[in-house]
């Protein structure tokens, strides 16, 4: 990143900041957050309006200058999510980074949810909610009976959309690369979007303009209602549609293909993986017996006697390009989560799932205009 978009950052984050001002005293915070190299930013606006006590860096893999920028301020701890989850680890660690104080947990990945109930309980302070940034963990906490503290997500945040239309249109430009790389074209082949949240959405609407057949397979009653809305094929037998499909986009990683169904895929499918994967599994696992081969860039074949497939890992660099444009819509939603912030430290919500007023959400837009809008 040059220090002319560095600066720009700098300036925004710092507008951010003085636009959600917090009640006195201000509250603590504990912070996970990927740190790559546009990350520090906004992990110095959340410590300029919060207390912030500790980051936790995930799930991206950190950026060694941003690890190191961010660590000179903050505390910075190595956490597994799988610790997180578990009650007493996480009141122990809560504990050691900011008892007897108000905290709000900005979360990515619902790596609280499991713990929350205990959090709430036996901690020494107030856990006056949780931020949630991601889909994967809006899931968990939505899936929950009840909540003991409010839960402002901004995972479905209009604000994200700019991000996921970017999201796929790269994957749908790295689909294109490897198809022409084989001598084919994407006109005519079967598509099986799994999922029809996040940027699969996008992506199904630009590989239909490309004249690819995009059916759509969803647990979600909403997302087969608005794929059938945009005029998408909506199938309830998974199985049968993975054979049938020559490319198959995993939109979210609720809805990441398992090893052993890539066994019934037909020969030569491209599938790809929009979202890292839930629950902090590792990089994709193919069924027994496969050997892997590097195709193109962030693209995998595997293969064994008789059949192959190939894996577009869209998940990290593909599908959340790093340039100065996705880096700034990205801002939007990271704003966001500072707005949601604000919402707790008043401490007027009820134990439930909120999100952002919208009225908050135009003055991010406005704020994010006037340092990106014009360039």
């Amino acid at each position: 990143m040059d220090i002319r978009e560095r600066t720009r950052l700098d300036a925004y984050f710092a507008h951010v900041a003085r636009e959600f001002t917090m009640p006195e005293p201000p509250p603590s915070a504990v912070l996970v957050t990927p740190l790559l190299p546009e990350h520090p930013p906004f992990v110095r606006a959340v410590g300029a309006v919060s207390r912030l006590r500790a980051v936790l860096p995930g799930p991206d893999p950190a950026d060694g200058l941003a690890h190191r920028e961010v660590e000179r301020a903050f505390a910075v701890d190595e956490l597994a999510r799988d610790r997180l989850a578990d009650p007493d680890t996480a009141v122990t660690y809560l504990e050691a980074r900011a008892a007897g104080e108000r905290v709000v947990l900005l979360d990515a990945g619902g790596r609280f949810a499991s713990s929350l109930d205990a959090l709430c309980e036996r901690f020494s302070g107030t856990v006056l909610g949780v931020v949630e940034s991601t889909g994967g963990g809006h899931d968990r906490y939505a899936a929950r009976t009840a909540l003991p503290c409010p839960v402002v997500s901004v995972a479905r945040s209009p604000l994200r959309e700019p991000e996921n239309y970017l999201a796929g249109h790269s994957m749908v430009s790295s689909a294109e690369d490897l198809l022409r790389g084989r001598g084919d074209t994407p006109h005519g082949i079967r598509a099986l979007l799994l999922g029809f949240g996040g940027p699969g959405g996008h992506a199904a609407r630009l590989l239909r303009g490309r004249g690819v057949r995009v059916t759509v397979h969803d647990t979600d009653p909403v997302g087969r209602t608005r794929a059938l809305a945009q005029g998408f094929g909506v199938v309830e037998d998974r199985d049968r549609a993975l054979g049938a499909a020559g490319l198959v986009l995993c939109s979210t990683g609720a809805h990441r293909l398992g090893g052993a169904e890539a066994a019934g895929l037909r020969n030569g499918t491209l599938v790809a993986l929009l979202s890292a994967p839930e629950g902090g599994q590792g990089p994709y696992a193919p069924p027994e017996g496969y050997a892997r081969y590097g195709a193109a860039r962030h693209i995998t074949r595997y293969e064994r006697a008789g059949h192959h497939f190939y894996v577009l890992d869209a998940s990290g660099v593909t599908a959340a390009p790093r340039g100065a444009r996705a880096r700034r819509f990205r801002t939007l939603v990271q704003a966001e989560a500072i707005a949601g912030l604000r919402a707790l430290a008043r401490d007027g919500l009820e134990p439930a799932l909120h999100e952002v007023p919208a009225a908050d959400r135009a003055g991010i837009a406005g704020v994010w205009l006037y340092h990106f809008g014009d360039r």
